[in-house]
């Protein structure tokens, strides 16, 4: 048996059971999870939480979306609330939505691929509390927020479901999560909601007595109250890439396969989000050279009129054949940026303003 908190200061005995559902959506995936969501029973007996990229300076009118369906109540979270079944709690922009047992948790700690709040930071925190009592859904989004984690909650005994990608508007993300996990549970959302239904009134498999160490480092909760360095050791070995966030040095874990990448002071990136974000950088420079480039030519065609009205002949020469080399160069780096959707592509963000 395990205590879960039911209003302010009771606890309530329930049996072992999959009572903690966390899901994961981004772009494209406002319609999915609203269909879901008006799918799920009112007596659901079940805690959920949500992460759903957005802007870090905007609103989101998610918690309204979802409530407004009238099956289960929904909020955004307040840290330190109990966890309670028959609630969706919506993580707020620009904070990581995280699970301590019975306690929901909100943290500003360093973004996960690049977001906060991340989907991999739920998810791992509610495998490190909860092992066989979670259920982690992905929904629609692109790249791969949400695989490491998914892959946590399969590791410690819970469930991993996908929203089809066939079905999904963006399918990137319920891709990644099938090819980190394996996961054989691919369906379209109204299926979902039935499988939910159903592994809720499933008890949950035994709990793991220990959970891997590479979990443990990359809690987020941590960050909350330590520091990562101490408990890194052993665990992870500096590798030869740098955080895109803080130019920091990248680790990753010791296991076989290659794991996620982590700074020194938490900022956390997937082998898919880094070489996005490292891809974005290279377009990025690209466009500082152009525009540079381009104020070389025009600088050195300014210098040259003068020096030629001056009768500076040579000068005025230089001047004319730095333009004229500045120009070639320009001329060429913006052919690669227009080639960019043929094999150098700027990455798409995940960023989803949530509208009315």
């Amino acid at each position: 048996m395990i205590a879960l908190t039911e209003g302010k200061g009771s606890l309530v005995e329930l049996d072992e059971r999959r009572d903690v559902i966390v899901i994961a959506a981004s772009a494209g995936g406002v319609e999915a999870l609203r269909r879901l969501v008006g799918l799920l029973p009112a007596d659901l007996k079940a805690a959920v939480f949500v992460v759903m990229h957005i802007s870090p300076s905007g609103g989101s009118v998610l918690p309204k979306i979802l409530d407004r369906l009238g099956t289960i109540p929904a909020a955004h979270a307040v840290d330190s609330q109990p966890v309670e079944p028959g609630r969706i709690y919506v993580a707020p922009p620009d904070r990581h939505l995280l699970i301590q047992e019975g306690q929901v948790r909100l943290g500003h700690g360093p973004r996960q691929n690049g977001h906060r709040p991340s989907a991999d930071a739920l998810f791992r925190s509610a495998a490190l509390a909860y092992g066989p009592r979670v259920i982690a859904l992905v929904l629609s989004g692109t790249l791969d927020d949400g695989a490491s984690g998914a892959q946590a909650v399969a590791q410690r005994g819970g469930v991993v479901a996908v929203q089809d990608p066939e079905e999904a508007t963006y399918p990137g993300m319920p891709n990644s999560v099938i090819s980190a996990t394996g996961t054989k549970l691919i369906l379209p959302v109204d299926q979902l909601a039935k499988l939910i239904t159903r592994l809720v009134a499933e008890e949950a498999g035994d709990p793991f007595d220990k959970p891997d160490a590479d979990l443990v480092v990359g809690n987020e909760l941590m960050l909350l109250d330590e520091d990562l360095e101490d408990e890194r050791q052993g665990v992870s070995e500096p590798s030869e890439f740098v955080c895109p966030d803080c130019g920091g040095t990248l680790y990753h874990t010791k296991s076989p396969q290659l794991g996620p990448f982590r700074c020194r002071i938490g900022h956390a990136w997937s082998p898919g989000a880094l070489l996005a974000q490292q891809s974005q950088a290279v377009e990025n420079a690209l466009w500082a050279a152009l525009r540079t480039l381009q104020e070389r030519a025009d600088l050195s065609r300014r210098l040259a009129e003068p020096a030629r009205k001056r009768g500076h002949l040579v000068s005025a020469d230089m001047f004319d054949a730095a333009a004229a080399e500045a120009d070639r160069a320009a001329v060429s780096i913006r052919a690669v940026l227009n080639r960019r959707n043929r094999g150098f592509s700027a990455v798409q963000t995940d960023e989803v303003h949530v509208a009315r």
